[in-house]
Parts: C-alpha cells; structure tokens; sequence
C-alpha cells in the first residue's frame, strides 16, 4: 500500500513537470477552489460522514485537509490531507460538460500516517458544479460517498448550500440539559 502511495507521489511528480515543460497551463482553474460538500455513508448501526475543507490546486493536484467521522464509533474517526490529480485535459473535459475519472491518495495525520489510494468519477452539470462518486478501501470495507461539488474563487470559499444540507434538521451534537 505504500509503495503504491509513494508511485504515484513519483508519477504526479514527473507528470507535473512534463506539463510545466510543455508550457499548458489553465491560469482559470489555478485560481479557483474545489469545495466538496459533506457526504454521508451508512455503516453497521450508524454512519459515516466525510468532510473535506477547500481543496487548492498547484502543479495539476487539488490538495486540502480531510475528516472523516463515524457514529457511534468515535474510534474509527480519522482527519488527515487529501491529494487528488487532475490534470488540464481533465479539467477541460469537466468544463465542456465530460465525466472524468480522478485518482488520488489520503494520508491519515495519526495512526503513523497511513496512506490510501482513492478513486472518483466527477460528473459535471454545468461549468462550476457537479457530483461526485468518491471511493476507496477502509479496512476490509469499500467506503463510497457521493457529494456535490463546486469551484469557487479564491478569497470566496464559502460551503454551497445544496439538496444535501438545505433539509438537514439542526439539532445539537449533545443532548441539552433542561433543569
């Protein structure tokens, strides 16, 4: 598994310098911000939930920080950082309306850093927003979560409010006391 991590760390290495010899840039894509809104799963007597904060691009990868919570096994929770390549062939194909396939890596900040690769499919429905389906292998079990997506510009990286959070009931993470 960590050979595989470290390959791939390689290869977006040379391909990110093979693109820069090339001179193809997309300045557009380089100034905006990939926000992926939180996602849940069901799992044996509860769920997880996936959050993953505003991801940046530099040299054709979208890297930012992660979290993933499990109820009621806090245990199983992790956080960590999010790496996924998407190259400017991909991007263009997003933009002119094109399902892409990505890959990428999470490495966990605990737990002697654990890597794990991740695949995802992101499916467009217009130039700045879409759904994704976003797997990969926790254990023994196939984790797949199915967020929407949107790019946002930088310095404007606010949450979008989508079907998935405009009907979630507040209530509080604790019970309240009432006296």
């Amino acid at each position: 598994m960590k050979t595989f991590a470290v390959l791939l760390a390689l290869w977006a290495a040379c391909w990110s310098d093979l693109r820069t010899a090339a001179g193809s840039t997309n300045s557009a894509a380089a100034n905006r911000i990939l926000m992926i809104d939180p996602s849940s799963m069901p799992v044996a007597a509860g769920n997880a939930t996936l959050t993953i904060g505003p991801l940046l691009r530099a040299e054709g990868v979208y890297s930012g920080d992660y979290r993933i919570e499990v109820f009621p096994y806090f245990f199983k929770n992790e956080k960590g950082r999010l790496a996924i390549i998407v190259s400017d062939e991909s991007l263009a194909g997003i933009a002119q309306g094109k399902a892409a396939a990505i890959i990428g890596t999470a490495t966990t900040s605990g737990k002697g850093g654990e890597s794990r690769p991740i695949e995802a499919t992101a499916t467009p429905l217009d130039n700045n927003r879409g759904t994704l389906k976003l797997w990969f292998t926790a254990g023994e079990r196939k984790m797949v979560f199915e967020p929407a997506y949107h790019f946002a510009e930088k310095g404007a990286a606010k949450p979008m409010e989508t079907n998935l959070t405009a009907n979630a009931p507040l209530r509080p993470r604790f019970p309240i006391a009432r006296r």
